[in-house]
């Protein structure tokens, strides 16, 4: 197994690991690890695909693990934002991105049938680097008013965090329609 594919192993496996450091509350400075957590699974999105097209390592494998642990990271701490007592986010965002990623999904298998592979546009690459980024700022904000006991103003939250959200969620819904368009011509009604 090469480099890129050991980085997107390594981020699918630091996503329970993540899990247990958002829910144990009794690990000392739990939001925290879960933060460094998250952001080292992050940093191996970037790295994977940069080391693997440079060094000629693409591999089905990667154009097969790497989009999906990226989905499940993103969707898992989403996911554990919408029921997290010490920061709930709403739920309306998470259904609009897991939809987004379940349409693509099915575009990209569209496409395959007639041979050919999509690759993330950059629309998608900002969408979720700026969801990464969204999360991270979540993640921090709890390690400072639940790890650290810092006390923040309430426009921390309920500007800035749920703002980051609902641009995360602007992008997740431009990136899906650039997709759509794209991949309009292999939606056949009539096959």
């Amino acid at each position: 197994m090469n480099l890129p594919n050991k980085l997107t192993l390594l981020r699918v496996i630091l996503i329970p690991v993540f899990l247990v450091f958002v829910y144990v509350k009794v690990i000392p400075f739990h939001y925290l690890l879960a933060l460094v957590i998250f952001a080292a699974a992050s940093l191996t999105d970037m790295l994977d695909g940069k080391i693997a097209r440079k060094q000629g390592l693409v591999t089905n494998f990667g154009k097969f693990l790497d989009p999906l642990a990226d989905k499940v990271l993103v969707v898992t701490a989403l996911t554990v934002f919408v029921e997290l007592k010490d920061f709930r986010m709403s739920a309306i965002p998470l259904v609009i991105i897991v939809a987004r990623e379940f349409m693509v999904s099915g575009l990209r298998l569209l496409a395959a049938e007639e041979g050919v592979v999509i690759a993330a546009g950059i629309w998608g690459k900002l969408k979720t680097a700026f969801t990464m980024v969204t999360i991270v700022g979540i993640l921090a904000y709890l390690v400072l008013v639940q790890d650290l006991g810092v006390e923040l103003p309430e426009l921390v939250r309920t500007v800035v965090l749920e703002g980051l959200i609902w641009i995360s969620t602007l992008l997740t819904i431009i990136s899906g329609l650039v997709y759509l368009k794209g991949c309009w011509k292999y939606i056949d009604s009539d096959k």
